[in-house]
């Protein structure tokens, strides 16, 4: 998307802002995507949105089998957020390829297809299902999902568990593999690092915070499952920082930004600790254009700035009399 500004009668008009992003290799029109659950394929958001127009969408979590979900209620709001616990429900991939593929393909968005799974193998054999399906420009691997052959870990929480499934999926597939990481760990580089040395094109941070409210009228949990994921703009510094390290530790990698963006303003603090795109999730459940939105205030800023492109403000954050973010804590 190229946006032009200035007139003829006024001064000369400043260079045209291109809100393309190249995530080496993985072309997006601009750098704002719809997160994960958050739009699911676009077939419900068509008659509000203009497809065409948005940077991509990332589809709402597939797994082999049909999964019912978690116990009601699922979401509950917090002072700065939402807390979901949905429990990854979807109707599996058969019913995936029968029912969205057919649209993805028409849909002229680029779309991320999210996979999950409770083993590895799991997670093998969905992509194995729809790496093929036109319009796809990428596999998210939501590895922040519980790991049923390892007593419920977590993937996510383990560089070498995070790296089978990321080196599984990477050879089965000659579409980029973004993994999803979770900041509920010590060190996330340490799970960065080995995603990417497993094969891993780029990663998407951060995944939603383990968090829990209670109904003090009720004693009761709000939530069925009693915790859940926290997002909205209650993360957005935590995000931020993840954001910001991974990019120093490891240069050259994509990093698609997630976590409490509301405006462009917000994108474009990822963008300046490092992120080469963002994904805007929670916000499009009050403002379905919000991705459309953010875009423009991205198109915006950078013609305020005489920048052409979001390439130029790619890690740009200054700071002065600092050394680089240490690999490891204390190092």
């Amino acid at each position: 998307m190229t946006v032009t500004r200035g007139t003829a009668a006024g001064p000369p008009a400043a260079p045209s802002v291109s809100l393309g992003v190249d995530l080496d290799g993985v072309k997006l029109p601009t750098p704002v995507l719809a997160a994960s659950g958050c739009f699911n394929t676009g077939k419900e958001m068509r008659e509000l949105v203009d497809l065409s127009l948005i940077g991509g969408i990332v589809t709402k979590s597939v797994t082999l089998k049909p999964r019912k979900g978690l116990p009601v209620p699922r979401m509950a709001e917090t002072d700065a957020g939402m807390l979901n616990a949905i429990g990854l429900q979807n109707s599996g991939v058969d019913e995936f390829l029968a029912k969205d593929a057919p649209f993805i393909s028409a849909s002229g968005a680029p779309t991320v297809v999210s996979v999950a799974g409770r083993s590895v193998e799991e997670f093998a054999q969905v992509v194995l299902r729809i790496r093929d399906i036109p319009g796809v420009v990428a596999i998210e691997a939501n590895i922040s999902c519980p790991n049923v052959e390892r007593r419920n870990q977590v993937f996510a929480c383990h560089p070498d568990m995070a790296s089978e499934v990321i080196g599984s999926i990477s050879r089965l597939t000659t579409l980029p593999v973004f993994a999803k990481l979770t900041a509920d760990v010590t060190n996330i580089v340490d799970v960065a690092t080995a995603c990417v040395r497993a094969g891993g094109h780029g990663l998407s941070l951060i995944n939603t915070l383990l968090g829990m409210a209670i109904d003090v009228d009720t004693f009761r949990p709000k939530l069925g499952a009693v915790t859940g994921g926290l997002s909205g703009p209650a993360i957005r510094p935590v995000a931020i920082r993840c954001v910001y390290q991974v990019a120093q530790a490891l240069p050259g990698v994509p990093i698609i930004g997630i976590g409490g963006i509301v405006n462009a303003r917000h994108a474009i603090e990822f963008l300046l600790a490092g992120a080469w795109a963002v994904q805007v999730g929670t916000a499009n459940f009050f403002d379905p254009r919000a991705t459309l939105s953010v875009a423009d205030g991205i198109a915006s800023f950078l013609a305020s700035r005489g920048f052409p492109s979001p390439l130029h403000l790619r890690g740009r954050v200054r700071v002065a009399d600092r050394p680089p973010e240490p690999v490891y804590p204390g190092g």
